[in-house]
């Protein structure tokens, strides 16, 4: 398989600077990955390669994150529908009136709320540790959020504020990844992410996201009654060891969705980070078996 370049382009969207990563023929069905936190595109290094001969991959950072830029919470209002206007916005403006979906983490609101905005660009969902039942939310790791939720004061913003420290981040990565797969972890990722959640102006842009995320939680009936009426393709690939969103969201898929592809994976919240070959080639079978070359196209 000839490997195909990865391109490092921005483009402005709405007076802001949104880098993104772009692989794969221009002609090709489209596959857009919508990363989480504390992440960026950066996630998604292993296995655009993987798919390049076949799709064209467009990998955003979301504002706030990776290069894009990230004004100020005085100058923007972080919230996950600014986000998903801002996403909406950006497939407009790279011209992608048809793709399928890669969501992880914050990309699966983000994305899911842009298929309700949009239901007839999306062709199918990857879901890796993407979440839409309640279920999914790993009791201890979601208590602070949840509490912040709830009523944010000092006291309630102190132990998420932790979340993004290089300690915090590191736990993400390493929990419920097993010794046998421990040594594929690479730390340039976690120190990656660090550093650039360590910019000024992070600590209030961070808060206001997680603080809204109870907009994310109130719209999960909505996504679900979206499953149900599209019947969109889903294919989920779930780090079984993930304790922020644990294995039974990827099973509940298959409550609305009854043709979901469920697999589950033995390794972590950053399942690409030791398992993207695998996860490549779930996704290539899955698209060719399930949407084929019907209606993607790059612009």
């Amino acid at each position: 398989m000839s490997v195909l370049p990865t391109h490092h382009r921005t483009v402005t969207v709405r007076g802001h600077e949104i880098a993104y990563r772009e692989a794969g023929p221009a002609g090709a069905p489209v596959l857009l990955l919508l990363h989480g936190f504390p992440t960026s595109s950066h996630m998604f290094r292993d296995l655009i390669p993987r798919l390049a001969d076949r799709y064209r991959l467009i990998a955003p950072d979301h504002l706030g994150f990776g290069r894009s830029a990230a004004p100020s919470a005085d100058d923007f209002a972080y919230t996950f529908a600014g986000l998903a206007e801002l996403t909406a916005a950006f497939t407009e403006a790279l011209g992608l009136d048809r793709f399928a979906l890669y969501v992880q983490d914050y990309g699966a609101p983000i994305g899911l709320r842009l298929a309700l905005a949009h239901p007839e660009r999306i062709t199918a969902l990857v879901t890796q540790n993407g979440n839409a039942y309640e279920e999914g939310l790993g009791a201890d790791a979601w208590a602070p959020v949840l509490a912040l939720i709830e009523e944010r004061t000092p006291g309630t913003e102190a132990p998420v504020r932790a979340i993004r420290s290089l300690d915090g981040i590191r736990w993400q990565y390493e929990t419920g990844v097993p010794a046998a797969y421990r040594d594929l972890l690479s730390p340039d990722a976690w120190h990656h992410d660090a550093a650039l959640m360590a910019r000024e102006g992070q600590d209030a842009v961070q808060l206001d996201l997680i603080a809204d995320y109870g907009s994310n939680l109130a719209l999960y009936p909505a996504f679900q009654e979206w499953f149900r009426t599209s019947r969109v393709p889903l294919l989920a690939v779930w780090g079984e060891g993930d304790e922020i969103f644990v294995p039974a969201g990827a099973e509940a898929f298959r409550r609305d969705l009854p043709d979901a592809e469920i697999h589950l994976l033995p390794t972590g919240h950053f399942a690409l980070e030791t398992h993207a070959p695998a996860i490549a080639e779930l996704i290539g079978d899955f698209l060719e078996r399930r949407v084929g070359k019907r209606g993607t196209r790059g612009g």
